[in-house]
């Protein structure tokens, strides 16, 4: 049987990269990117759906490279009237993508799921791969701070990631559920690879995995599970990432990270900087060069974390047949 099934787990600007770079070299049908959906919020009465919306237009080519958010061909004449109009404008929404929060507000109130709306956005901007949110039930990032309880966007966007972090709260996740086609991927014959994306493990990644049942979904799938470090050299490419790790007692390294995901890993990538940490992560280490900073080494990483996620399925079949 042919395993060529690939998932990706993706929070937003990092995980948008690679998850272009496995678009390059998986065929459409064959990749599932699900989306953090503890970013979410409501804002002007609208459902923003900051890290979907990323993925979608990452996929489409029609991204903002040099903001990392947004659309590329983006104008601004609604916040500059709303600014002038004394409306809150911390969290900038261009014309075009305003468009998409109108129309996303709207079906959601007339009773459809936020998946389904999704899909519906990819498929109308020519979106290959299915985009997922991880769940279509409420899940809301929170974080303690220094400043006390503060909601995602507040923290992110607001304040810019300048109050320190104690603690993260994922609210909705013990009832949230994981979306039934993402459930069915980790069950499929097919499914060659889970693939972690370099996103912020706290912010990014582990509200996708605080959805009850889903680290167990995971851990019951037969394909091996690789996560890619974020960190070079004890910095973030971009994010909060390492200013997070240090007030939250950790050292900020590539090791820390695959550390923070313990067994649910099967293996790690890291950069070829970190190569001297190698030898304290648990899971089977690959080195690459993990920057991307161009469509070409979005595909090589994604080639390399494919061929490390093949090794390992590989050397696990044996080791079944053996025993």
């Amino acid at each position: 049987m042919s395993r060529d099934l690939v998932v990706a787990l993706s929070g937003g600007i990092g995980g948008a990269k690679l998850a272009l770079g496995l678009s390059r070299i998986v065929e459409p049908d064959n990749l599932l990117v699900v989306a953090n959906v503890g970013d979410d919020f409501e804002h002007l009465g609208l459902h923003i759906s900051p890290d979907s919306d990323t993925l979608m237009y990452a996929l489409a080519g029609l991204d903002n490279a040099k903001l990392g958010w947004g659309r590329r061909d983006e104008t601004w004449s609604f916040m500059e009237t709303l600014a002038a109009l004394g409306g809150e404008d911390w969290f900038r929404l261009g014309d075009r993508d305003l468009a998409v929060h109108i129309e996303r507000t709207r079906r959601l109130r007339q009773g459809e799921s936020l998946s389904a709306i999704t899909a519906d956005f990819c498929r109308r901007l020519g979106v290959g791969p299915r985009v997922l949110p991880a769940t279509d039930d409420r899940l809301r990032t929170r974080l303690r701070t220094d400043e006390g309880w503060l909601d995602f966007q507040d923290y992110f966007v607001r304040l810019e990631c300048h109050p320190v972090v104690r603690e993260l709260a994922f609210e909705g996740a013990d009832n949230a559920r994981p979306h039934p086609g993402l459930l069915a991927a980790l069950r499929d014959e097919r499914l060659r690879a889970v693939i972690i994306c370099p996103s912020n493990p706290f912010i990014s990644v582990e509200p996708i995995l605080a959805v009850a049942g889903m680290r167990q979904a995971l851990a019951a799938s037969a394909a091996p599970i690789v996560a890619v470090s974020p960190i070079i050299s004890g910095r973030a490419v971009k994010g909060p990432t390492a200013k997070m790790m240090g007030e939250l007692g950790m050292t900020p390294s590539a090791a820390a990270v695959a550390e923070r995901y313990g067994e649910l890993l099967d293996g790690y990538v890291m950069d070829v900087e970190d190569a001297e940490e190698a030898a304290q992560v648990a899971p089977k280490t690959t080195l690459a060069r993990t920057l991307m900073t161009n469509l070409g080494q979005r595909e090589n990483l994604a080639r390399v974390v494919l061929e490390a996620a093949d090794a390992l399925a590989s050397s696990k079949r044996g080791r079944d047949l053996v025993a």
